[in-house]
């Protein structure tokens, strides 16, 4: 950190004619400003903004497109998008009937209610979306929630129509979180799941799914229902003895299937279709292996019967009744914020791909009433999934019109086709899940994390091992409370730093960041990176007063010029609050006892305003001694420092009377 003396740029004006005076914004009335900051909070889209100037049919057509977005694209839909999503939502339709059986095996239910799940929500979704690419369905982190958090307070195989009851509650809770969210425009809590939380929580989430389909694999009956990696383990090697080789040498063949068309079609995009129809395939050629070899008689486990018919309903089915509804409610909470995280992101994504916006609140609001719907016909927690998304993004579709053909695509097979699963190995679905799991697993955006920002990475091991080695929520809750412990501490913790003149430049900046700029003799500038809150006040007036005293030091074992002049620069402190203020008052009243001068340079609207009703700047600061920009307020004092060498003047005069 260099020091020089200080010259004014060629040709610069005089300094006392650059002094542009900080003006106080107009004082608004508390309710007009609450209304501002509200409006900007829940409403920062201005969605209402369509309806002015409107006539009264014209806004209900508006209300009905922004409330219902099919009846925006309806009109305008015609038989060349209609191809496109016929075979889009045929393709998913493959995907997710397999998927939907395996899934809800995965959260302890009867596989039904996977079919069920990927036919009425599509349809409300619909209706209610707002993303083309969306592609509805039930997930396997969404469902091993649904069963590690269930399977704590009732045994599925003890008790099975309680657990159902429950799993139907569990979802409708979830919906009305979700929709509760979108209603009140409070999608922002959801932002306090990071991205480096969720890539952590997803790989845990995948490690843990993965991980318990070796009961599957190896044909096991009796199994752990903790999640954690070492309970799993410790049930599957201490039961070697059970393991069937037959169920075995089925699971690792179509494994290695699944795991094979995928890389082709990854290395192969235009062959996309290929790792989308593996899954049916594999369903349907394990089916018909069995059926014909009679494996279920030497160990190979299979579906069973499925019943015929569409979803029955099970509004009385709910449990809103003691020991078990704390239960529900947590249970729904929780899997409704993840699954509304994972659903806005993969819209959000695929939406970023083909340039055009959805609106969060409406996908919030979508995603509960089609949970809230579910729950009422005999389906469990739905969302927007990646795998499935990702297809129909490929297959081509071109509006939510896919998931319209993917419901009745299920439908028919509903109704017509469910007896052809009787032989489905279970085995070969713990084998579709856990080639669906191996792609959660980010291990490079892990390290992209490593190497951008540690913390983040710190993050994201954190919920990983959270879920590995302890469960779904204590990865989630670790992940979380680390995230806001970051938080946190960088707001009462700001940086601090001094600033220095670019040579040959009226531009200041940290001296750390550009070691070449070079501080003024008798100016200390600091700058101030965030707003002074009461979270921070008190380090920031003991940071600042240990700048002071460094400064002093080191001017004084250099022999420069003494310090004269303490330059605040506020240009990155958005607000300020009465604690605040308070240490802006302490560090007047310690650098006055210094014989020292304070100068604030670039104080934000908000901060100007609050500080001119404390008073602070007319008793205590002046105005004078506020400027527009750093450079303004090193010029002027400058200047005085020129001028008090010349002539006679009272230290720390202002300048404007010299």
């Amino acid at each position: 950190m260099g020091t020089a003396d200080y010259t004014f740029p060629q040709g610069a004006e005089e300094p006392h004619l650059r002094h542009h005076t900080v003006e106080t914004p107009e004082p608004q009335p508390f309710l007009k400003s609450l209304q501002y900051s509200v409006k900007e909070t829940l409403f920062p889209d201005d969605p209402f903004r369509q309806f002015k100037n409107q006539n009264a049919s014209r806004k209900v057509v508006l209300g009905l497109q922004y409330f219902f977005p099919i009846c925006e694209w309806a009109p305008r839909y015609n038989l060349t998008l209609f191809k496109s999503d016929l075979i889009a939502g045929i393709t998913i339709a493959s995907l997710a009937i397999p998927q939907g059986i395996s899934y809800a095996k995965l959260a302890n239910l009867p596989p039904i209610l996977g079919l069920y799940s990927s036919f009425v929500p599509p349809l409300v979704y619909a209706v209610l979306g707002s993303s083309r690419d969306l592609a509805v369905g039930t997930t396997a982190v969404g469902s091993l929630l649904i069963g590690a958090m269930l399977s704590k307070e009732v045994n599925a195989d003890k008790d099975p129509k309680l657990y159902l009851h429950l799993a139907f509650t569990a979802t409708f809770f979830a919906g009305v979180l979700e929709a509760s969210l979108g209603i009140f425009r409070l999608g922002f809590i959801v932002d306090f799941l990071s991205h480096a939380t969720i890539v952590g929580f997803m790989g845990g989430a995948a490690t843990v799914v993965s991980l318990q389909q070796l009961k599957g694999i190896f044909g096991l009956t009796h199994f752990t229902e903790a999640t954690d990696i070492i309970s799993v383990m410790r049930s599957v090697f201490s039961q070697t003895h059970q393991w069937k080789w037959e169920s075995g040498v089925l699971g690792c063949g179509f494994l290695f299937f699944l795991l094979s068309t995928r890389y082709f079609s990854t290395k192969k995009p235009k062959f996309f279709w290929v790792a989308a129809m593996t899954p049916l395939t594999s369903v349907i050629l394990g089916s018909l292996l069995v059926y014909f070899t009679h494996a279920e008689r030497h160990g190979v486990q299979v579906i069973g019967n499925l019943k015929k018919g569409l979803n029955p309903l099970s509004v009385s089915d709910m449990v809103f009744t003691s020991p078990y509804m704390s239960t529900a409610v947590k249970t729904g909470i929780i899997t409704g914020i993840i699954a509304l995280a994972e659903g806005i992101a993969v819209g959000r994504s695929f939406a970023m791909f083909k340039n055009y916006n959805i609106d969060g609140n409406k996908e919030m609001l979508a995603f509960g009433m089609m949970n809230i719907v579910g729950s009422l016909t005999s389906c469990y927690l739905t969302t927007g999934p990646f795998s499935r998304s990702a297809v129909n993004f490929n297959a081509g579709c071109k509006t939510v019109v896919s998931n319209i053909v993917m419901a009745i695509a299920v439908m028919f097979t509903l109704l017509f086709l469910t007896p052809l699963f009787h032989y489905t190995p279970l085995v070969v679905l713990s084998s579709i899940i856990i080639s669906a799991m191996l792609g959660l697993i980010d291990y490079q955006a892990a390290i992209h994390l490593w190497n951008v920002d540690k913390f983040d990475f710190l993050v994201c091991m954190s919920a990983y091992f959270g879920v590995v080695f302890g469960s779904v929520e204590i990865g989630l809750v670790v992940a979380v409370a680390i995230s806001i412990a970051r938080l946190l501490l960088f707001m009462s913790r700001p940086r601090t730093a001094i600033k220095g003149n670019i040579p040959n430049s009226m531009i200041y900046r940290n001296t750390e960041q550009y070691p070449y700029s070079r501080t003024v003799p008798g100016l200390l500038i600091l700058e101030i990176d965030a707003p002074i809150y009461f979270t921070n006040a008190g380090y920031l007036r003991e940071r600042i007063t240990r700048w002071i005293n460094e400064e002093e030091e080191r001017v004084k074992t250099s022999g420069e010029n003494s310090l004269q002049y303490v330059i605040l620069d506020l240009s990155a402190v958005g607000n300020i609050d009465t604690s605040g203020i308070s240490m802006m008052e302490e560090i007047k009243k310690i650098i006055d006892r210094r014989a020292l001068k304070l100068v604030l340079a670039n104080p934000k609207g908000e901060v100007v305003k609050k500080l001119t009703r404390s008073k602070f700047i007319d008793d205590k600061l002046g105005k004078e001694w506020m400027f527009l920009t750093v450079g303004e307020a090193v010029e002027a004092c400058s200047f005085m420092l020129h001028t008090l060498k010349t002539e006679p003047a009272s230290k720390g005069e202002s300048w404007n009377n010299v």
